[in-house]
């Protein structure tokens, strides 16, 4: 399994989920999982997911420009990832980027990937 394949499949995944039900990105998080948006820390899958279907759009489409993935400690996958993000009505993408922290369950668990802690910059 190439470790930045399984990053680069995670991330395409992640975005498509969040454009397409934001709600569905719960099994991606697990009660440790960390968000920070804007200065504020959000724990927990549940809460993490509230936060993200509370912003203040319905409808939007990533567009991923760069994805950079570097082996971590404890079998995790630091992975940093830049785009555009265009809003529904609205004439020109923002930017974005973030720092995804990931870790591949195999044995452990059977829920496979997840995020574990997530970084808006």
């Amino acid at each position: 399994m190439d470790p930045d394949a399984v990053a680069k499949a995670f991330v395409e995944h992640y975005y498509t989920t969040f454009d397409a039900n934001r709600a569905g990105l719960a099994n991606l998080y697990q009660d440790g999982s960390m968000l920070t948006f804007e200065g504020q820390k959000i724990q927990g899958s549940q809460s993490i997911v509230a936060k993200l279907t509370s912003l203040p759009f319905q409808q939007c489409q990533h567009s991923i420009t760069t994805v950079d993935c570097q082996p971590s400690g404890a079998g995790g996958m630091l992975v940093f990832v830049s785009g555009t993000l265009q809003l529904a009505g609205e004439q020109h993408a923002l930017k974005f980027s973030q720092i995804l922290w990931h870790r591949i369950f195999i044995a452990s668990t059977n829920r496979g990937l997840f995020a574990l802690f997530r970084c808006f910059i």
